[in-house]
């Protein structure tokens, strides 16, 4: 039987990851003892690795694919095959920022104050690409973690992933520029994507996680409703696209389903009864496959 060896990350992304795989079809189960997860899928193979790591191992073939984040990939200049954007993180679904920071007491306003200056960051590749391109001779130190806590007995700035801000902000960090966003991907070694077999098993993942992702934070929403109030309940309505309107055995009703942004579902449920919507239920969705 053909397999497919594929990476999930290791980390802060391990929890988010299993969870998104859950929704797309797939159940993966991870034990303490153990860097090699099972998963429901006898064609998948599955191998727990940092994201930081991942990028490599995937170009060196040691894995067919992987997930991990974009700014790995061009910290490691990674030669790889992308093959889905999953915008999705540890905390948010949004993409991730890594900004410059310096203390809120601190001179610097732009990357051009910290010439001569010393910069402490987990991205130092990245982080000296982008020094160069701003013209700019600073010396950037790896940070091991608590990076946030180096400034400015250790370190005059750093440069750190973000999702909110919020602990730069306690550790009393002022953001001067972004250097890059950053979202997860799937990412392929070229040798497997060229391979028919394993191409098509991670265009059929992409798709599937593509629909989870375009679930997240969206419900449905089932109701019945007369004739007489139709329209008065589709005004209410916003839609993904159109909502579904079938007759009932009774031709005075109809069924309308939809899908809506769960943030909405509280204020729209109570004018959907007001417009004379019945039997409203809501449910969860896990993927909408466009």
């Amino acid at each position: 039987m053909s397999r497919l060896k594929l990476g999930i990350p290791k980390g802060s992304l391990e929890n988010a990851t299993v969870d998104l795989f859950r929704k797309a079809g797939f159940v993966i189960n991870i034990s303490s003892r153990s860097y090699f997860p099972a998963i429901d899928d006898p064609e998948i193979e599955c191998m727990l690795i940092r994201a930081q790591e991942m990028a490599r191992y995937v170009e060196d073939g040691i894995l067919d694919a992987g997930l991990t984040g974009y700014d790995w990939v061009i910290e490691n200049d990674s030669d790889v095959v992308t093959v889905a954007d999953l915008v999705y993180a540890k905390q948010s679904f949004g993409k991730v920022r890594w900004v410059l920071a310096v203390p809120e007491a601190s001179e610097v306003q732009s990357v051009k104050d910290l010439e001569g200056k010393i910069i402490a960051t987990e991205l130092v590749g990245a982080t000296k690409r982008y020094l160069a391109r701003n013209g700019v001779t600073a010396k950037v130190e790896f940070s091991w973690g608590a990076t946030e806590v180096k400034p400015p007995v250790l370190a005059d700035a750093i440069v750190e992933v973000t999702e909110t801000g919020s602990s730069l902000r306690a550790n009393k960090l002022r953001i001067v520029e972004t250097i890059m966003e950053s979202n997860t991907q799937l990412i392929a070694n070229k040798a497997a994507w060229a391979d028919p077999w394993k191409r098509q098993k991670l265009e059929d993942m992409r798709m599937l996680l593509d629909g989870a992702i375009a679930a997240l934070g969206k419900v449905g929403l089932m109701l019945n409703v007369k004739k007489d109030d139709l329209q008065n309940v589709l005004g209410v309505l916003p839609a993904l696209k159109n909502p579904t309107i079938s007759p009932l055995s009774d031709g005075e009703w109809f069924a309308v389903n939809t899908i809506l942004d769960e943030s909405t579902v509280r204020t729209i449920i109570p004018r959907l009864k007001g417009a004379g919507a019945q039997g409203i239920v809501e449910y969860p969705l896990n993927k909408i496959v466009m």
